[in-house]
């Protein structure tokens, strides 16, 4: 599997010139090859054969061109195989039924990153204070610098490493990120995986999850991000576009956007974290988000919340930690009774689930969790293929008592999860 950590870097102001001057030269070439490829007919080969062909006019425009000669050689061939990833996206949105144009020429502020191949970096990760080291980069302006980095999470050693792409924000930060291939660990066959071991996920609004275990994870709280960034908002839109006042107020604005976007990823990272490390197999609702944004009074939460990176994000980590992370369909999770089958409506504000036919009665969330359960054992086919919700709802109280242990959602991000884990010796 492939997947790419992220770290901070901390160029001096020198650094950061000379790294903007790298970028910008790389956006020029990206313009000028996406203006080549355009004018190769498509019949002189495929779309890689005729991005490589203006990839492989490189070298002698570094004669008239003297910039390149500046620049990293495999930064500018990655530059112009952009090209071809970047071309490949829109054929894949086009088949999703997505109506999409062509390529355009890129503003400064839509380039913003480069990427060197394995020879053209060195990681140093005992250099500098502790959760540091030093990232050397090859021909940045022409030269070989030395930045410091925030090591705040494991990485590999260098031989593992296959890439480096570094990224400037809108904040004006540096970030890079690296590209590392590893063998994913081998998930336990489905055969030999028992029903307690796997645990059914309600996506909520209000909380924001409930698991059939009793957890019960709060929404995290960004009201006061909000409210900050609806006031930068409002200073940068009484600024006079273009003028340094404006530039400063911009990047105020990107970095109250870049903070709580960190804190909504870091969260979920470490909910998916927690869950694919501690089952065999997760299985979570398949959302309609689409038709959840239409609904009156819940688009800005859900929109907020994110439930499509949420799935993307469980599932990269179930294939990183060898757990099965599986999405059914949540049509009636809500109305169906987990011990009998029975569908009984209520409305949203009915937080009680009590079902009239066998008297089950528990938290509405619970039984929406232990529903999603039992219908994920039976799609990965856990245990008795003849399995009834009444068997998977075991976890949940049967006797009106409320099974949920609430865990504050600023535990999960603040401290790594501790909150879940005493979670899990309550809940035991």
């Amino acid at each position: 599997m492939k997947y790419s950590p992220r770290y901070q870097l901390f160029p001096d102001e020198q650094q950061q010139e000379q790294l903007n001057w790298t970028v910008d030269v790389v956006r020029q070439v990206y313009n000028d090859a996406l203006n080549r490829f355009n004018d190769v007919p498509e019949s002189d080969g495929t779309l890689n054969q005729r991005v490589r062909s203006v990839r492989d006019e490189l070298p002698s425009m570094k004669d008239w061109w003297d910039d390149l000669n500046d620049v990293y050689s495999t930064v500018l061939q990655n530059a112009v195989v952009r090209i071809e990833q970047n071309i490949e996206s829109l054929h894949g949105l086009k088949n999703q039924g997505y109506d999409v144009g062509e390529l355009k020429w890129k503003a400064p502020r839509d380039f913003q990153s480069f990427t060197y191949n394995k020879k053209g970096f060195e990681l140093d990760k005992k250099s500098g204070p502790p959760g540091r080291g030093e990232l050397t980069l090859k021909k940045i302006a022409g030269e070989t610098i030395t930045v410091p980095i925030r090591l705040h999470r494991d990485i590999p050693d260098h031989d593992s490493i296959q890439q480096l792409t570094l990224k400037q924000e809108s904040t004006g930060e540096w970030y890079a990120s690296f590209t590392i291939t590893t063998e994913p660990p081998a998930k336990p066959d489905v055969t030999e995986i028992d029903a307690s071991d796997c645990v059914g996920i309600d996506l909520g609004i209000n909380t924001f999850i409930h698991d059939s275990d009793g957890r019960e994870i709060d929404r995290l709280d960004l009201s006061d991000d909000r409210e900050r960034l609806e006031r930068e908002q409002r200073s940068l839109s009484r600024k006079t576009e273009g003028s340094n006042n404006y530039e400063k107020q911009r990047k105020r604005v990107a970095s109250v956007h870049a903070r709580r976007n960190t804190k909504k990823r870091d969260f979920k990272h470490k909910l998916a974290h927690f869950y694919t490390t501690t089952y065999d197999a997760v299985f979570l609702e398949d959302l309609n988000v689409a038709d959840l944004m239409q609904s009156s009074g819940s688009s800005r939460n859900t929109a907020e919340v994110g439930w499509r990176d949420l799935i993307t994000i469980f599932e990269h980590h179930g294939e990183k930690n060898g757990c099965y992370v599986e999405t059914v369909h949540s049509g009636g999770t809500t109305k169906q009774c987990a011990s009998c089958g029975v569908s009984t409506e209520k409305p949203l504000w009915v937080r009680e689930h009590s079902c009239p036919a066998c008297g089950f009665s528990t938290d509405r969330d619970l039984n929406a969790a232990a529903n999603v359960l039992s219908r994920g054992l039976q799609q990965l086919g856990v245990g008795h293929s003849e399995a009834t919700p009444a068997e998977t709802a075991t976890a949940v109280a049967t006797d009106g008592g409320d099974a949920s242990v609430s865990v504050d959602a600023s535990g999960v991000v603040e401290s790594g999860s501790p909150a879940l884990t005493e979670t899990v010796s309550t809940v035991e």
